[in-house]
C-alpha cells in the first residue's frame, strides 16, 4: 500500500454544463469539463480565454504614476539627461532591465544599468550605488521590479539631486517612498484593472505608453520570460503577453534568446511557457546566483551570434554549479533541523541559518524543504564577519509570509516580498527572537488542515478518454503556469500491465497501465526505485498531467506521474536478497514518503540464528520466532505491533506454521509486507509427503537398518538412494518413529520387521510434515499471487 504524497482535490462539474458547453463549441467532454471547473462555462467566456483578444490589453495610462513618469521621461530625453536603469537580479529583474535597454535604445536615450549583487550587496536600492550614479551623471533613474519599499534609498536620491521613477509590483509597504512616480498596480489607490502584472510587465506598460502602443512585438519575449520565471498568473492580460511572446520566441529575432533555447535543450518551434519556467529561467537566475546578473543581462541583449552562444554555454555552466550548491545546502539544512527536533515536528515555521550558505540558493533551497515537510520555510546565509544574515522564504498556501515578515518588522533590517515568497536581512543576534515571533503568529493563523498538502485535479477520467486528440485539444488552454495549471487528472483502478526504469542509473520510472482494452504509457521522473514496488499486476491510482510523446515521426498520448497511490495492502517480493538487512532499510527508505502523514512503523522479524548486524535496523521494532510463542519480541528492540504497521520485513521465512500464525496475529494491520527471506537450494527443500514416498523409504530401510546401525549413516546411504532431501528424510523417519515402524536408540536406527498396522495420517508428524512442506513451498516457489491469496486465508483462519 502507498499512500499519495498529497490529498488530491477534484472538483466535480455539472454534467449537463459540461454537456451544452461542448455542444455549443464543438469540442470535447474532456476540454469542456475543464473549462467549466475553471470557471469558463459560458461560451463567449471560454472562447475569449482559448483564442485570446485585445480585451485583455489595458491602457497603461490607467497605472497611477504613468502620467507623470512618461513627460519626465521625455524631457530626460529631450534634454539629453543621463538615465540609470536600477534592476533586480532575478530572471524578471533581469528580463526588466533588458526590456527598458530596449527601449532607450529605441529611444535613442543616454543611459547605463545598475544591478546589485545578490550576495554582495543583496536586494533593493543602495547608498553606494546611488553615490556612484551622481557621478555619472545621472539625473533621473527609473526602478524596474524593484524600489517600491525604498523609502530612505530614495530620499538620499533627492538629496543628490536625483528624481527616481519607481516601476515594480510587488507588496508595497504602508509607508511608500517619495519619488517623482510611483507605478504599481498593487498601489492601494491605483485603478488599473489588472493586478497580476510581473515587474517586467510594468516595465513593458511603461514602453507602451512612451511608444503610444507600438511596442516592437518581438518586446513581448523578454516579457514573458520575467512574467513565466517570476510565477505571476498567467491569466487576462500576463496570458495575452505570454501568448504573444511565446508565438514571437518560436521564430526569434533575438541571438541571445535563440542561444538559451538552444543550450536548454529546447525546440524552438514548440517553446512554451513550462520551457520558459524549467529550462531558461534557472540558468538566467544562476548568472544572479553564483555570479553577477549582468551577465543574463547582456545575454538577452547582445545583437551577436557568437557573444550569445559564449554567454548562454556559461549560464549553462552556472546553472549546473547551481545545482551541486543547492544539494549540499538542503542536505546541511535537513540534518541541522533534524538535530532540532529529534523525534519531533518541525515547528510551524522552519528557521535555518548557517554560515557559508550561497545567498544566491537559498531560495531554492527553502523550496526544497517546504516541499519535503510542508512547512513555510527560511534559510539565511550568515555573513562570518559582519554576523548579517540574508535569506529567503517560501510558504504555503495557509499563510501570508510576507503578513507573517510584516507582523515583527522590527526585527529586521530589511524585506518584501509576496503572500508566497520573500526576502529579508537581519542580525544574527535577533535570529532566535525573529524564529520565536514567526511561529507566535502562525500558531494563529495555521490549523491543523493547512499543514496537510492538497494537488488540485482538474477531474476524474478514464485511460479510455486519454486519446491523443484530447492531449493536442487541451493546448487550447495554454500557454500554462501560475493561476493556469497544466490539467491534473486522477485515473484510479488502473493495472500495471509494464514497469520499468529508464534514464541513467535507472532513476525514472516507466508503467504501462490499463483499463479493460485501454492502455496508456506514463512517466514519473525522479522515480525510478518505484519500479521494485509496483510489479505488473499492481492496481494504482494516478494523479497525472496528458502529453504528447513525439518520437521518431510518431505522437501518442502519454501520463507524465505528479503522484501515485496503491489502495490495497502489497506483498513485495524480494526472495533471495544477498543482503536481507539492508534490503530492509532501502524498502523502508522507499515507503517513507508514501506514508499518507501518518506514523511509518515499521517491524522487522528473523530466526533467533541470524547474525546480520541489526543495529542497521533503526527505529524499526524487531521479533524472532519462537518454539513455543511462535513469536516474540526482542527487549532491546523497542518492539511494538499496536496500531497500523506501514511495512513489515520477514528477514527469514517461519519454520513451522504456529510462527506464520502467530505472526499474523501480532500484526493483524498490516500495509507492506516485504519477503527477505533467503531461498534454500532445492535438494534441501521438503516436499508434500505422499503414500509412494513413505512406501519408497520402507523398503529402503528394511535394507539399511535391518540391524541398528548409526543414524547419520542410515541418511546418508538413504540419501544415495533416494531424490529426496536429507532434511525431507530426516522428518520422514520422525513419521515412522512415531509410527513404531522404526526404532531410535543411542543414536542409531532399527527397522522393526512385523510392526502393527497403522495409517500415515494417524501420525501427528505426518500431518504436521505435510503443513510445514506446504508452507515451505509457497514460500520459496510459490508466485507472489497464490503465497498472497495463501496468507490471506491463513490471516482469516487466524483470525
Amino acid at each position: 500500500m502507498l499512500h499519495s504524497k498529497t490529498r488530491w482535490h477534484s472538483p466535480a462539474a455539472d454534467p449537463d454544463t459540461v454537456r451544452d458547453l461542448a455542444r455549443s463549441l464543438s469540442i470535447s467532454p474532456l476540454l469542456s469539463s475543464l473549462l467549466v471547473t475553471r470557471g469558463l462555462d459560458a461560451p463567449q467566456e471560454a472562447l475569449l480565454f482559448m483564442d485570446g483578444g485585445a480585451e485583455d490589453s489595458h491602457d497603461p495610462f490607467l497605472l497611477k504614476g504613468m502620467a507623470e513618469a512618461v513627460p519626465r521621461i521625455r524631457k530626460a530625453l529631450q534634454d539629453g539627461e543621463h538615465i540609470l536603469v536600477y534592476g533586480d537580479y532575478d530572471a524578471d529583474g533581469v528580463s526588466s532591465t533588458a526590456l527598458m535597454i530596449y527601449l532607450l535604445r529605441y529611444l535613442g536615450a543616454s543611459f547605463d544599468i545598475y544591478i546589485p549583487h545578490r550576495s554582495n550587496e543583496g536586494y533593493g536600492l543602495h547608498n553606494h550605488a546611488l553615490d556612484w550614479a551622481v557621478q555619472q551623471g545621472v539625473s533621473l533613474i527609473i526602478t524596474v521590479d524593484t524600489g517600491i519599499s525604498a523609502v530612505h534609498q530614495i530620499a538620499y536620491a533627492a538629496e543628490l539631486g536625483m528624481e527616481v521613477i519607481v516601476t515594480d509590483h510587488h507588496e508595497p509597504p504602508e509607508h511608500l517612498p517619495e519619488a517623482f512616480a510611483l507605478i504599481n498596480p498593487k498601489l492601494p489607490d491605483c485603478p488599473y484593472p489588472f493586478k497580476g502584472l510581473a515587474g517586467v510587465g510594468v516595465a513593458y506598460k511603461l514602453a507602451e505608453a512612451l511608444l503610444d502602443g507600438k511596442v516592437p512585438e518581438e518586446w513581448s519575449e523578454i516579457a514573458a520570460i520575467g512574467t513565466v520565471a517570476d510565477l505571476m498568473p498567467l491569466l487576462g492580460e500576463n496570458r495575452s503577453l505570454v501568448r504573444r511572446g511565446l508565438s514571437s520566441m518560436r521564430n526569434s529575432p533575438f541571438p541571445g534568446i535563440r542561444a538559451l533555447l538552444e543550450v536548454s535543450g529546447i525546440t524552438m518551434s514548440t517553446v512554451g511557457a513550462v520551457n520558459i519556467a524549467f529550462g531558461m529561467a534557472p540558468r538566467i537566475n544562476a548568472s544572479g546566483r553564483l555570479d553577477h546578473a549582468g551577465r543574463a543581462v547582456s545575454l538577452l541583449t547582445t545583437a551577436h551570434p557568437g557573444e550569445a552562444e559564449q554567454l548562454a554555454g556559461e549560464l549553462d555552466l552556472l546553472n549546473k554549479e547551481r545545482q551541486l550548491v543547492v544539494e549540499r545546502i538542503v542536505a546541511e539544512a535537513t540534518e541541522k533541523l533534524s538535530k532540532q527536533i529529534g523525534d519531533g515536528e518541525p515547528p510551524d515555521i522552519i528557521v535555518l541559518a548557517e554560515q557559508g550558505w550561497n545567498v544566491g540558493v537559498v531560495g531554492i533551497v527553502a523550496s526544497k524543504l517546504l516541499e519535503r515537510y510542508y512547512r513555510p520555510v527560511i534559510i539565511l546565509d550568515i555573513h562570518p564577519e559582519t554576523g548579517m544574515c540574508k535569506g529567503s522564504a517560501r510558504s504555503i498556501p495557509g499563510l501570508d509570509i510576507y503578513a507573517a515578515l510584516s507582523s515583527c518588522s522590527g526585527l529586521m533590517d530589511h524585506f518584501g516580498g509576496h503572500p508566497a515568497a520573500a526576502g529579508m536581512s537581519l542580525h544574527r543576534d535577533n535570529l532566535n527572537a525573529f524564529a520565536a515571533a514567526l511561529n507566535e503568529y502562525a500558531a494563529a493563523v495555521l490549523t491543523p488542515e493547512h499543514l496537510v498538502p492538497v494537488t488540485a485535479a482538474d477531474g476524474e477520467t478514464e485511460i479510455a478518454d486519454l486519446t491523443l486528440q484530447a492531449a493536442l485539444e487541451l493546448e487550447r488552454l495554454a500557454p500554462f503556469g501560475m493561476a493556469n495549471p497544466l490539467p491534473k487528472f486522477i485515473v484510479r483502478g488502473a493495472a500495471v500491465k509494464e514497469t520499468r526504469k529508464m534514464g541513467q542509473e535507472g532513476k525514472h520510472l516507466k508503467l504501462v497501465l490499463q483499463q479493460g482494452r485501454h492502455t496508456i504509457e506514463a512517466v514519473a521522473f525522479g522515480k525510478g526505485p518505484l519500479a521494485e514496488l509496483l510489479p505488473g499486476g499492481t492496481v494504482i491510482d494516478v494523479l497525472a498531467e496528458l502529453t504528447v510523446n513525439e518520437w521518431n515521426g510518431s505522437r501518442k498520448p502519454q501520463l507524465m506521474l505528479q503522484d501515485l497511490a496503491v489502495p490495497q495492502s502489497q506483498l513485495f517480493d524480494l526472495r533471495g536478497a544477498a543482503d536481507a538487512v539492508k534490503q530492509a532499510v532501502y524498502i523502508k527508505e522507499l515507503l517513507q514518503p508514501y506514508s499518507g502523514g501518518a506514523p511509518f512503523r515499521t517491524a522487522a522479524v528473523f530466526q533467533n540464528s541470524r547474525l546480520s548486524p541489526l543495529s542497521q535496523l533503526k527505529g524499526m521494532s524487531l521479533w524472532v520466532y519462537d518454539e513455543e510463542a511462535g513469536i516474540s519480541p526482542l527487549p532491546s528492540g523497542q518492539a511494538e505491533a499496536s496500531g497500523t504497521i506501514s511495512l513489515l520485513c520477514l528477514l527469514d521465512m517461519p519454520e513451522t506454521p504456529e510462527q506464520l500464525d502467530a505472526l499474523l496475529a501480532a500484526f493483524p494491520q498490516v500495509e507492506n509486507i516485504a519477503l527477505l527471506h533467503s531461498l534454500r537450494d532445492g535438494r534441501d527443500r521438503l516436499q508434500i509427503p505422499t503414500r509412494d514416498h513413505f512406501k519408497a523409504l520402507y523398503k529402503l530401510l528394511a535394507g539399511i537398518a535391518a540391524a541398528p546401525t548409526p543414524e547419520h549413516e542410515v541418511l546418508l546411504r538413504l540419501s544415495r538412494q533416494s531424490p529426496l532431501s536429507v532434511r525431507m528424510l530426516g522428518k520422514m523417519l520422525d513419521v515412522f518413529e512415531e509410527l513404531e515402524f522404526i526404532e531410535r536408540s543411542g543414536g542409531t536406527i532399527s527397522f522393526v520387521s512385523q510392526p502393527s498396522a497403522k495409517s500415515l495420517t494417524a501420525s501427528r508428524q505426518f500431518v504436521r510434515l505435510g503443513q510445514i512442506a506446504e508452507m515451505e513451498q509457497y514460500f520459496m516457489e510459490g508466485s507472489l499471487r497464490e503465497l498472497e491469496d495463501w496468507m490471506l486465508a491463513r490471516r482469516q483462519g487466524v483470525s
